[in-house]
């Protein structure tokens, strides 16, 4: 596994901060940090941070989008932060960012 996470809070926001693969071997972590920031401040913004992610896959993509419907379903939002270019392009190309707002910068992503 090469993926490491990180949760801290900006406020009243939980960010989720990743950095390194976001692959099958790394979904089972990805999972559980993504479930313990929305279980930490139910109904408030979880923001993703993906600026340290170097490769992302679909099953990846998922997940995130999985957690963005579970934040919507408890009356919360869920937002990407991603100022890598190639990776927002995938974002744009997968129709990811059309389900989930991405932002360039953490500073912008609290509410």
């Amino acid at each position: 596994m090469n993926l490491s996470t990180s949760t801290t809070m900006v406020g009243d926001d939980a960010v989720v901060t990743l950095s390194g693969e976001v692959d099958m071997a790394t979904i089972p972590l990805l999972h559980d940090a993504l479930t313990k920031a929305l279980a930490l401040r139910p109904g408030q913004l979880l923001v993703v941070d993906l600026d340290g992610v170097t490769v992302l896959d679909d099953t990846g993509l998922g997940v995130v989008l999985g957690a963005a419907g579970t934040a919507r379903q408890a009356g919360a939002d869920l937002v990407v932060v991603c100022n890598n270019q190639r990776l927002r392009e995938r974002l744009d190309n997968t129709g990811f960012s059309r389900a989930v707002e991405v932002r360039e910068r953490l500073r912008g992503a609290q509410s």
